[in-house]
């Protein structure tokens, strides 16, 4: 028992170190994780998951993979789907079928694999996925319109690729264990009516119980996860192995339910999600042994030039026929497609299985399946800025904003630095502020920026600035912490937090060696009067017959400069370490006080 506990401690360490390498070398944390398992098995011997869980592994597995698939089906809101160009809607539909098809013809003859194993292989390997996808277009900085293409076709390929997988595997289990062609399909079709049925009616159900808060706010998270594992050992009760398709489908039907607020569920699944995928992969990976590794020799190698070197340029160039994309746009949309978790989760699950079913060729699922993924995020995680430059695809260096908020202070200076012809995007977990914010003309997102949902969904493409204007400090502190790793120092800033002993006391020391936006006693409360009792944000160009002194002087001194933009476009924003000092040419931009300073 002794020797359990401290296998476990020591997992949960290991995940938490590769989670923390990953977020500082920016690359996804599948990688380290499944480094870290191999070492730590196959490599080693240190860590052996079959004697540590015993006969739990497999349940554990099976419940892990449930909640990671549910957590991805809760994220299709069919809306993306119609809303994000015919272009995305091709690559996860018709894309993933040529993938697919190709996967499993190349699993036939390269790797000598049956036509189930091969179709199960196949089909594993369609989804990429968010978590491998997002780190890589952070330091890509591909066009923005490649941009989108890449991340929602991997946000929307992960629950579309999972249930199509799912149903591959349902069939040829069936037919593995039964045999007979017509038998085989009676009892898929009753899978696929227990899944879907009782997957849709769950949904709802719960939907409705969600919808018309039949149930305390505090419980909505931790009901929703045992009402999707309730469903799921049900759906295995009353059919074999249907629980995985009974889930993904009550997660869809919840995403696309009317009034059912998932925002809070969709959190707690992410943190429960990372959890379980941290420790999950470590012990998979462990599970590997020295005899499968030494099967991926050149066959394996082979299978994998096929997948990305044939399928995935031959997807791209089906799905992106007749689009204005040019030959260098589409040549790195084919270079991009790295597998990742839901890869990785379900082709070991099924290995499990159809291991139990002594199915022939069910221990290549699993080494051929890592081995795409640590390839493929390797090399492209490396080489994708070096194409996507050699290939002139790139934009250059970002200037837009992040404002921290949707306020009217927020929104006041959002307005003004668009207007200037910067990009910008707000963030405020205030639906009535996001809802002004967007008749207001500017993008905003709603939820917790901080949120792996944010990391998904919040668009960042051509953002390098960060300013913190919430009127919640303990937010813009850790928006700050949080987004100095993604943009860089230099970028973000911090807002002066008052002058009181209170405010002082309790300031951030790690936000220490940031500059304060704007001035050192600026403070939200401070802006939030000025424009509250009718303040403006101003623009005045600069010339040798109109300095910054006359303008002061025209405004009696009633302004604040915020930022100055030069005659290259280039724009600084003012702070305590560096105020601004305009020059003839620059255009300044002001908040006008409405009577006497403020500040």
């Amino acid at each position: 028992m002794e020797h359990a506990a401290v296998d476990l401690t020591l997992i949960g360490l290991l995940a938490l170190i590769c989670q923390w390498l990953a977020w500082r070398l920016k690359l996804p944390a599948i990688l380290p994780l499944l480094l870290v398992g191999i070492v730590m098995g196959p490599v080693t011997g240190l860590l052996q998951p079959d004697a540590l869980l015993g006969d739990l592994l497999f349940p554990l597995v099976s419940l892990a993979v449930a909640v990671i698939l549910f957590e991805g089906s809760l994220t299709l809101d069919f809306g993306d789907l119609r809303g994000h160009g015919h272009i995305v809607r091709r690559l996860v539909t018709w894309g993933a079928l040529v993938t697919g098809i190709i996967a499993i013809v190349a699993a036939r003859f390269i790797l000598g694999l049956s036509w189930e194993m091969a179709s199960v292989l196949g089909a594993v390997l369609v989804v990429t996925g968010p978590t491998v996808v997002l780190p890589m277009l952070q330091t890509l900085r591909a066009r923005e319109h490649l941009s989108q293409i890449l991340r929602w076709e991997g946000i929307l390929i992960d629950p579309v690729g999972a249930i199509g997988a799912v149903l591959v595997y349902e069939f040829v289990a069936l037919g593995a264990s039964n045999g007979a062609a017509t038998y085989t399909l009676v009892l898929f079709a009753k899978t696929a009516l227990i899944g879907f049925g009782l997957g849709g009616l769950g949904g709802y159900l719960w939907g409705c119980i969600l919808r018309h808060h039949w149930l305390p706010q505090r419980l909505h998270s931790f009901g929703t996860l045992m009402a999707m594992l309730s469903l799921f050992t049900l759906s295995n009760m009353l059919f074999h192995e249907s629980g995985l398709l009974t889930v993904t489908v009550m997660g869809v039907w919840l995403a696309n339910m009317r009034g059912v607020p998932t925002q809070q569920i969709i959190e707690f699944k992410e943190t429960l999600s990372l959890l379980l995928i941290s420790g999950l992969f470590i012990l998979l990976a462990a599970r590997l042994t020295v005899d499968q590794l030494a099967q991926l020799s050149w066959p394996a190698w082979a299978f994998l030039l096929v997948l990305v070197g044939v399928a995935r340029p031959l997807a791209v160039w089906v799905c992106t026929l007749g689009t204005r994309l040019n030959w260098r746009e589409k040549a790195l949309l084919a270079w991009l497609s790295p597998r990742g978790i839901v890869a990785a989760a379900v082709a070991s699950l099924f290995a499990l299985k159809l291991d139990n079913l002594n199915m022939p060729g069910a221990e290549m699922l699993v080494p051929v399946t890592f081995l795409v993924i640590i390839s493929t995020v390797v090399v492209q995680s490396l080489l994708s800025r070096p194409i996507a430059l050699a290939l002139k695809v790139s934009e250059p260096p970002p200037t837009g904003f992040l404002i921290i908020g949707a306020n009217p202070v927020a929104r006041t200076i959002a307005k003004a630095l668009e207007e200037s012809g910067f990009t910008v995007r707000l963030t405020d977990n205030s639906w009535d502020a996001v809802q002004e914010a967007r008749m207001a003309g500017l993008p905003v997102y709603y939820g917790n920026p901080l949120s792996e949902h944010a990391t998904q969904h919040l668009e960042l493409t051509g953002i390098g600035h960060l300013l913190p204007l919430s009127p919640y400090r303990e937010l813009n502190n850790l928006a700050i912490l949080h987004f100095e790793h993604v943009l860089g120092h230099g970028k973000v800033f911090r807002l002066a937090a008052g002058t009181s002993k209170h405010a002082h006391r309790h300031q951030e020391q790690a936000l220490d060696h940031l500059p304060m936006v704007f001035g050192e006693d600026v403070t939200y409360a401070q802006l939030s009067s000025v424009v509250y009792r009718g303040g403006e944000v101003r623009k005045a160009k600069l010339s040798a017959n109109f300095s910054i002194e006359d303008y002061r002087l025209a405004h009696q001194n009633r302004m604040l400069p915020l930022f100055c933009i030069g005659p290259n476009g280039r724009i600084r924003v003012a702070n305590d370490r560096a105020p601004l000092t305009p020059r003839a040419g620059d255009t300044l931009i002001s908040l006008i006080y409405p009577d006497s300073p403020e500040f």
